[in-house]
């Protein structure tokens, strides 16, 4: 202190009173308390949880569109106008119902000569063959006689396809949309554009596309035994909508594709879910939540304790003598806005979870606050997942 005093009636007279005075404070500050002992630095004080293993399922959010599951597009398959509509467009209509009547006025009169020709044709076959058995005939003309007679029910036969073919009816049972052809229109048998087309709604599936490197890493988990396989047979799959509710029919996985988009580098899965109601229809937003299976021995911890890595992330743990240790951990995903740590961690660890910014590896610290660990929960409303930045 007395230095200090010294230093002061050192400065020049000559100097304004203000900046005299402010280099005295400061050097007073700098020289401690009045009994010329130091400060002592203060202890961090934090706030940390302590990890218990838990066994989550392991749930993919994956975005998804809602696919019909039959798709009919109604063509004609004659040629000639259309007389009639007999559906109301927007409707439901069952397989074999008519939809459209096309003029079968030509239809019908190729059908009556197809059926005269046919009469002749068999008399003939007939005639010729009892004169066949007496050698009336030369077995030519017999075998010619009977090729015609075939041949003319050969033509009755198509003609009554093409007269069948003048009532257009629909393929499947489904709702069906608008007309693209009204009376008067002229349609003709292979078509490019479609009369109307059907869509089978219930059930109803779901498209997802996954990263390829998201499923080759849940196969290995899988095969190292760290996701076990759920008992069910069938991988459950529900749907977010885009208003943030959950829909109320549960769907089952169906298949994965066979190849990965180049363009992507994705894979696509595709569930089946009820549609009775007609809640779902096609072309929908959706985002599907796929129950893979269960991860055991697993921790779960707040994204603050992190500090995110590009494989691994950093914890810091305080030990027994309340100092600070840094941990390298393997954080897969999130999981109700809570990192799944699957390696680095063991039960009891004491992880900082508030005041990691004042605290650096090796200092003493003070735990002010010990939580428990908080699960997640199985929530239908779980938001998107993420992978680790």
């Amino acid at each position: 202190m007395n230095n200090n005093k010294d230093a002061i009636q050192a400065l020049p007279r000559r100097w304004p009173g203000w900046l005299a005075g402010g280099i005295a404070l400061l050097l007073g500050a700098c020289g401690g308390g009045g009994d010329g002992v130091p400060h002592q630095a203060t202890v961090p004080q934090v706030v940390v949880q302590e990890m218990r293993a838990t066994t989550i399922d392991v749930r993919y959010e994956l975005p998804g569109r809602t696919t019909p599951y039959r798709v009919a597009e109604v063509r004609p398959q004659v040629n000639g106008i259309v007389e009639k509509r007999l559906f109301v467009e927007g409707s439901d209509v069952e397989a074999g119902e008519q939809l459209y009547q096309i003029d079968d006025a030509t239809y019908q009169a190729a059908h009556t000569k197809a059926m005269a020709n046919l009469r002749t044709a068999e008399l003939q076959a007939k005639r010729y063959g009892e004169l066949s058995e007496v050698n009336a005939v030369s077995r030519q003309a017999h075998d010619d006689a009977q090729a015609a007679f075939l041949q003319a029910k050969a033509d009755v036969e198509m003609a009554s396809i093409n007269l069948t073919y003048t009532k257009v009816l629909s393929p499947i049972s489904g709702r069906i949309g608008r007309s693209a052809v009204s009376e008067g229109a002229l349609v003709t048998a292979g078509q490019p554009n479609a009369m109307a087309t059907v869509l089978q709604l219930d059930p109803i599936y779901v498209d997802m596309t996954q990263s390829s490197i998201e499923l080759m890493e849940l196969r290995q988990a899988m095969e190292e035994g760290k996701v076990l396989q759920s008992g069910r047979g069938v991988a459950p799959v529900k749907l977010r909508l885009l208003n943030g509710s959950i829909y109320e029919h549960e769907g089952t996985l169906q298949f994965s594709e066979v190849e990965v988009s180049p363009s992507t580098g994705s894979v696509t899965l595709r569930a089946q879910f009820p549609n009775p109601d007609r809640k779902l229809l096609p072309g929908m937003f959706v985002h599907a939540q796929v129950d893979s299976g269960e991860a055991g021995g697993v921790y779960l911890l707040p994204n603050q304790a992190l500090m995110l890595g590009n494989k691994q992330s950093t914890v810091y743990v305080v030990d027994a003598d309340n100092r600070i240790e840094a941990r390298r951990v393997l954080n897969l995903r999130m999981v109700n806005n809570q990192w799944l740590v699957t390696e680095g961690l063991q039960d009891g660890d004491r992880i900082v979870v508030e005041g990691r910014q004042t605290v650096r590896p090796g200092i003493q610290v003070e735990v002010v606050k010990v939580v428990s660990a908080n699960p997640a929960s199985d929530s239908d409303s779980a938001p998107p997942l993420a992978q680790p930045q």
